[in-house]
């Protein structure tokens, strides 16, 4: 009769969290969800258990309580949607939205579900704590706690890649932020030591696999200094994406939770850590990123395309670092230099490419004198014709070259255009007329004043590469493509 009491008066107050409560408190998971058990009935069960347990039925008021708010637990969570635990990607790429929805819905678990049974629990169960323990462990079962931590540790198990580090501080953050609760709700309880073992060997396996890929950075950024740059003389994506990476550790979000989880590794070594250290790390890789440039440039069997990557690449580093916590620290002195240099190998570029095409439009041995017109006129025609063949040349040589830059390409178009067109128009107003009226004047007249113009104006427009990733390199000197925050496979480089 007792028991049929304690199961009715459950099954009563037992209908699951409200949805429109879950989603207000997964947006701010800070107090326990209230109660929906008034405190007459909680002490009417308080008074029913303790009658039963004097009667020698302890482990069947256990189990009907158990499965009685565990039902309640999981019925809340259903409708969260949190198939996603036991279905998890081995990529940390596509881990990322996963893991934020995951940090929210654990948030909510513990601090709201969880720390209201156990308020409920205590209640309930009064000074007999050990029951209460036992009752909670399963009440945490049904809310699939232990799916929570499988889902970290497959966070831990993805494949190995700079995103991956991401991944790691953005699962040992959410776990920290409820330590406090942990310790209080699982902390010491003999009933919850699966729970206490599996978190604290996730948090092992975060902290050491963060560690390993935040030291190997600097080696495999190195490592790629023997790849090939881009053919096309555009900034190698490694570029990229090492200075929107290196930001991002900086970041309020990640730097703070980077340095504790390196400091904590640091202690279990008995050493110590500082901010300035992992300043300094970052620091390096980017030192490292920039003592690729020469190597790659190196690269080239074209001199002139060379120079366009070196200015391409130094330009982008320029801008790209420019207003960030990472030129912050860099300092402007060593940004400008980089753009210092952009300005040089955009000098040395004109020189040696457009620079020695517009001379052949010179004018040495064209003073027409009346018996001379058939001379000058042959003389204009072959040095139409050299024209003609150096401008084409250069012309198809570089319209597979990029600028990625746009204020960058656009000048650089305009100091072409202003080396050949005003040199073209000048020659053709002056000599074109020998060879205009001529019946092979199509020969060597290619090219109108405005076509040339617009042509040049439209040098150096990137077109859609495939994308790339920061690859790795391991000691066995096999790569393997790992996948970055903003490219997958191919080379890293290119």
């Amino acid at each position: 009769m007792l028991e049929a009491e304690f199961r009715r008066l459950l099954a009563d107050h037992s209908a699951p969290l409200p949805l429109a409560m879950q989603q207000l408190n997964t947006t701010s998971a800070s107090t326990a969800a209230p109660s929906l058990i008034p405190a007459a009935t909680v002490h009417k069960l308080s008074l029913i258990l303790d009658r039963l347990i004097a009667n020698g039925r302890q482990d069947r008021c256990l189990s009907v309580y158990a499965d009685a708010r565990g039902g309640v637990v999981s019925a809340s969570l259903r409708a969260l949607g949190l198939d996603y635990l036991r279905n998890p990607v081995d990529v940390a790429q596509a881990l990322g939205p996963g893991v934020e929805l995951w940090g929210r819905h654990l948030e909510f678990v513990v601090r709201c579900l969880l720390e209201s049974e156990r308020q409920l629990c205590n209640k309930v169960f009064g000074q007999r704590k050990d029951d209460a323990s036992a009752c909670f462990a399963d009440v945490a079962a049904h809310a699939g706690i232990l799916d929570f931590l499988s889902f970290g540790r497959a966070a831990a198990d993805a494949k190995k890649d700079p995103i991956k580090l991401l991944r790691l501080l953005e699962v040992f953050d959410s776990l920290n932020k409820l330590r406090l609760d942990f310790n209080r709700l699982f902390g010491g309880k003999k009933a919850c030591v699966e729970i206490q073992n599996q978190t604290r060997d996730l948090v092992k396996l975060l902290v050491d696999g963060a560690v390993e890929i935040f030291e190997e950075l600097l080696v495999q950024v190195e490592l790629q200094r023997h790849m090939p740059p881009p053919p096309d003389g555009g900034v190698p994506r490694l570029v990229s994406f090492v200075v929107e990476y290196c930001n991002r550790l900086l970041s309020e979000k990640y730097r703070p939770v980077l340095a504790q989880v390196l400091t904590i590794h640091r202690s279990w070594r008995k050493e110590t850590f500082s901010d300035k250290m992992l300043v300094n790390a970052v620091l390096n890789i980017v030192k490292a990123l920039e003592a690729n440039f020469d190597v790659w440039s190196k690269a080239y069997d074209n001199v002139t395309l060379s120079y366009l990557f070196m200015m391409n690449t130094h330009w982008h580093f320029f801008k790209n670092l420019k207003a960030t916590r990472l030129g912050e620290l860099l300092g402007d002195a060593w940004l400008q230099e980089h753009e210092q240099f952009k300005d040089y190998y955009l000098t040395v570029f004109m020189r040696d490419s457009w620079g020695v095409v517009s001379p052949l439009l010179n004018r040495e041995g064209l003073i027409l004198f009346s018996k001379g017109r058939a001379t000058a006129k042959d003389l204009v025609k072959q040095r139409l014709k050299t024209f003609n063949a150096s401008f084409d040349e250069m012309f198809r040589k570089q319209s597979a070259w990029v600028i990625p830059e746009k204020d960058l390409r656009e000048k650089t178009c305009g100091l072409v255009v202003q080396a050949i067109v005003p040199a073209y128009r000048s020659y053709m107003q002056n000599y074109g007329p020998l060879v205009e009226q001529d019946v092979s004047a199509s020969k060597y007249v290619k090219y109108t004043v405005d076509g040339l113009e617009k042509m040049l104006s439209a040098l150096f427009i990137p077109r859609p590469r495939r994308a790339g990733s920061f690859q790795i390199r391991h000691t066995n000197d096999k790569i393997t493509s790992a996948m970055t925050g903003f490219y997958r496979s191919a080379s890293t480089v290119k």
